[in-house]
């Protein structure tokens, strides 16, 4: 027989480990050549993966939820003509243990053959790295609940309730898969409340705050209603199933807040940072924005502040060309770079990314609006790819979002400068010799002081400042 194995690819630059996220096939499935037969998550990115031949599924290597590096053997495919029975060949021999039904502790119900285990649960093998989900002596399960030493520490599952009828596996994106396994619940006793059985990110919190209630007072699942209506780090999503009594909660740094924080640390202690601040009226601004939004030739478009922003900071970096340059150590040389990536930062459920609208410099204003909103879009779903968050040259972040006036914001490593907009809020302001209530925000602008010294840095942000204050020079000066 011949028994073709399929081989977790580096989805990324330099990648060397990925996370199986969702599986799309079952052993017996037919699949073929382009297939998307799985989903993984990088440190940068939620990939779908094809399967490069056809054939007959013989076996799924690893669960989801499973980390594997990259080169290891995820899934074995039985080529056409080869006997349904015949052994697998050597090089599958781990299917045995990493089996997508292996058996389930006590406690919890049996699933069918073909359903891969749940999140969480089953044996680990040798080859792979797991989410701890019991803790040592002294320490808090991931949960919140205490783990006593040689004691298992059970996530907040409801084991009484069964799997779904048939065996089959819920229906949920992959973001609450995510959110769902690092609250320990398990999807199939979630009661889905979506268009077509899907679960939500409400369904898996109520099913949270009902794990824990006997354990806690019914105030406890109070935090969960405002989770579940803005996109946060899942780090702050699992805060909910804290236990009372717990004094400290562990939460595994992996994927994306891991390269996050990396290369945080990075940019830090490598480029020297400079912030300055200005505050301005932007009161001419928010009347353009209502203006544009009932512009019948912009109709459909999405125009909101933002947009405008961005489109400012194109405008600014027309005016002072040497601000968007990147630093060569390699070489010594500073790059001056003749085009525009302009990231965008995305508080995202996989946590904070950075993608960049491509050749943003020569976009129209429509154009602009239609990249952003499908940026924002594939953020949220879970979909952008390494290449939409590679080669950016500045970006913009966005606190005021969550009515922070302003912030001190780190570097993207590799870029220049960065722009932190803050709230826009209605503050009396002296306009035209009078006190009035005028819509104000402020701007921090950190960059790297090898590239840009305190007097281009002050140009370039109070150019930015001058086209919010006076729109109409997004006109005169572009």
């Amino acid at each position: 027989m011949t028994i073709r194995e399929f081989k977790m690819p580096d989805v990324g630059e330099g990648l060397t480990e990925a996370e199986i996220l969702k599986w799309y096939v079952q052993p017996g499935d037919t699949v073929t050549d382009g297939q998307v037969v799985c989903e993984v998550e990088t440190a940068k990115a939620a990939v779908e993966l094809p399967i490069p031949f056809d054939g007959t599924v013989h076996a799924l290597l690893f669960e989801e939820g499973t980390t594997v590096d990259v080169g290891q053997v995820i899934i074995s495919v039985q080529t056409a003509g080869a006997a349904a029975d015949a052994p697998v060949q050597e090089a599958s021999a781990p299917v045995a243990e990493a089996a997508p039904a292996p058996a389930p502790a006590a406690e919890e119900p049996v699933a069918e053959a073909r359903q891969p285990v749940l999140v969480g649960y089953g044996v680990s093998t040798a080859s792979t790295k797991r989410r701890p989900r019991k803790a040592p002596a002294g320490t808090a399960a991931q949960d919140g609940t205490a783990a006593p030493a040689a004691a298992p520490a059970a996530a907040p599952v409801l084991p009484a309730v069964p799997a779904q009828p048939g065996g089959e596996r819920p229906l949920a994106k992959p973001p609450v898969r995510k959110l769902a396994k690092d609250l320990g619940i398990d999807l199939a006793s979630v009661v889905p409340t979506g268009d077509g059985g899907v679960v939500t990110r409400e369904d898996v919190h109520a099913a949270a705050a009902a794990a824990i209630a006997p354990q806690a007072a019914p105030a406890a699942a109070a935090p969960v209603a405002p989770q579940a209506q803005t996109p946060a780090p899942v780090a702050e999503a699992a805060a909910p199933a804290v236990e009372p009594s717990a004094r400290e909660t562990r939460i595994p740094v992996k994927g994306v807040r891991k390269v996050t924080a990396q290369a945080m640390v990075g940019s830090a202690f490598t480029a020297p940072h400079v912030t300055e601040f200005i505050t301005l009226d932007v009161t001419r601004t928010m009347k353009l924005v209502q203006e544009l939004k009932d512009d019948p030739d912009l109709a459909g478009l999405r125009i909101n502040p933002l947009l405008l922003i961005a489109k400012a900071v194109l405008v600014a970096i027309r005016r002072n060309p040497d601000v968007n340059a990147s630093w060569d150590e390699a070489a010594q040389e500073i790059v001056l770079k003749h085009y525009v990536n302009l990231g965008i930062a995305a508080a995202t459920p996989r946590g904070l990314i950075v993608p960049n609208i491509k050749d943003a410099h020569a976009k129209t204003l429509g154009e602009l609006s239609e990249s952003l909103s499908s940026l924002v879009a594939t953020a949220r779903d879970g979909k952008t790819s390494p290449a939409d968050m590679q080669n950016g040259t500045i970006t913009i972040t966005n606190v005021g979002v969550f009515g922070v006036d302003t912030g001190t914001p780190i570097l993207n490593p590799g870029e220049s400068a960065i722009l932190a907009v803050g709230a826009i809020k209605l503050q009396p302001w002296v306009h035209k010799g009078k006190v009035k209530p005028r819509q104000v925000t402020t701007l921090a602008l950190s960059f790297d002081h090898r590239l840009i010294d305190g007097e281009l840095g002050s140009k370039f942000l109070a150019d930015i400042a001058a086209v919010l204050e006076h729109p109409r020079r997004l006109i005169t000066w572009s």
